[in-house]
């Protein structure tokens, strides 16, 4: 990557596939980022870069590198394909640019310690790298997997059609009150409705949020 199309990378601005880091202070915190892109649309983590999109740039590169690079294989389950370069910016200082492609279609995780067997995995919601929650991770796990989609449309789901309609978005916590569901039915209905094309999910972690798609 050379200097111009970083910088029109940057001026996009923080998004879905986008983050900025100013330097590599909590690098176990950072690669969380790095989870996030691979579990999700890919992106592109710039180190040496302000959060308002100003670039003071690293003088020392190589030292933000080695940090990154050993709290990867550490923190990282497993580790996500990734293209790193350093891109100077000038005789002094340059950027760090981590790129995580997308299709990689496996889950990842972000350990605590190596002793951990998962971890938490993150997927990345507009600006923002959340923790996925047990019904998205069942969703990304079936969408790679591309097995058919076969359920009936019964009175839950009709109940949930009909409250939808009504109202903007529902949440897992709320269909099973509503439905009088117990926490297994009410959390496989939600993910076979959004494998099925007729549902939406905005992961929030505790409290993903569910909407008809726009064709229903």
């Amino acid at each position: 990557m050379d200097l111009q199309r970083a910088k029109q990378l940057v001026a996009q601005g923080e998004s879905k596939t986008i983050e900025f880091k100013r330097k590599v202070a909590h690098p176990d915190k950072i690669v969380k980022e790095l989870v996030a892109f691979a579990n999700t649309a890919g992106g592109y983590l710039f180190i040496g870069v302000d959060d308002d999109g100003s670039i003071p740039g690293l003088k020392f590169p190589e030292d933000e590198v080695f940090a990154m690079d050993e709290a990867i294989k550490k923190y990282c389950h497993p580790i996500p394909k990734y293209k790193q370069e350093i891109v100077p910016i000038s005789s002094k200082k340059s950027l760090v640019v981590y790129h995580i492609p997308s299709g990689q279609n496996k889950l990842h995780y972000l350990r605590q310690n190596q002793h951990m067997k998962h971890g938490m995995a993150f997927v990345r919601v507009d600006d923002e790298s959340v923790k996925a929650s047990k019904e998205v991770k069942e969703i990304f796990r079936r969408r790679w997997t591309n097995r058919n989609i076969q359920f009936n449309f019964g009175d839950k789901e009709k109940f949930l059609m009909e409250y939808l309609q009504e109202h903007d978005n529902i949440t897992l916590k709320e269909f099973r009150k509503l439905a009088q569901l117990n926490y297994y039915k009410a959390s496989k209905t939600l993910i076979i409705l959004v494998l099925a094309n007729i549902l939406t999910v905005t992961p929030s972690g505790k409290r993903d949020i569910y909407r008809l798609k726009n064709n229903y």
